[in-house]
């Protein structure tokens, strides 16, 4: 932990953290359609379960519509039927080789339920970066003991440590304020 590279792989695995904490909030359906809504759609496609986005093209047409493309013609109902075993609340409309996705108005009881789910991932967000702090404190005492850095330095580099954590948290706290906010948002 004495040298640069290991408070920098620390860094590296907070934003990592942070950046799917991003990925899940934005996979929440709020007023307005998203292509994201669909990213944890899994579709049974030759033999294996594969990301929607693998086998189709998903669009936004419209404020209140998805729109989905499938490649292959043979596909359309693996891929309507992952689209409504995903639990989304969505219920597509097969036209073709494409596929209607009206989204429903939310009502309140629903969007509490999704402000329910942000907190889950918040919260997901917030132990996944304590355990890399926890990595972090363990190798600064394991050098100390070891004798590798001085009882100084390591309490300098563990309150560095302590400081990143701290803002690697209130940064959550700040994106999960946001959505928040974007969720009950009528």
């Amino acid at each position: 932990m004495s040298d640069a590279a290991d408070s920098k792989e620390l860094k590296r695995r907070m934003d990592g953290a942070i950046n799917a904490f991003k990925s899940d909030i934005a996979s929440l359906r709020t007023g307005r359609a998203s292509a994201n809504v669909l990213d944890p759609v899994m579709v049974e496609a030759y033999g294996s379960k594969v990301p929607l986005n693998q086998v189709a093209n998903v669009t936004v047409p419209e404020p209140r519509m998805l729109g989905v493309s499938v490649w292959d013609k043979q596909m359309v109902g693996a891929v309507d039927r992952g689209i409504r075993e995903a639990n989304l609340g969505l219920n597509p409309i097969v036209d073709g080789q494409n596929l209607r996705i009206p989204l429903p108005e939310l009502n309140e009881e629903r969007r509490k339920s999704l402000v329910k789910v942000s907190h889950t991932y918040a919260e997901n967000a917030r132990v996944a970066i304590r355990n890399v702090r926890r990595d972090g404190m363990d190798t600064l005492k394991k050098a100390e003991k070891d004798g590798d850095i001085s009882q100084d330095d390591s309490r300098r580099e563990s309150d560095q440590v302590q400081k990143m954590t701290d803002e690697m948290i209130s940064e959550i706290d700040r994106l999960l304020v946001d959505k928040e906010k974007e969720i009950m948002q009528v």
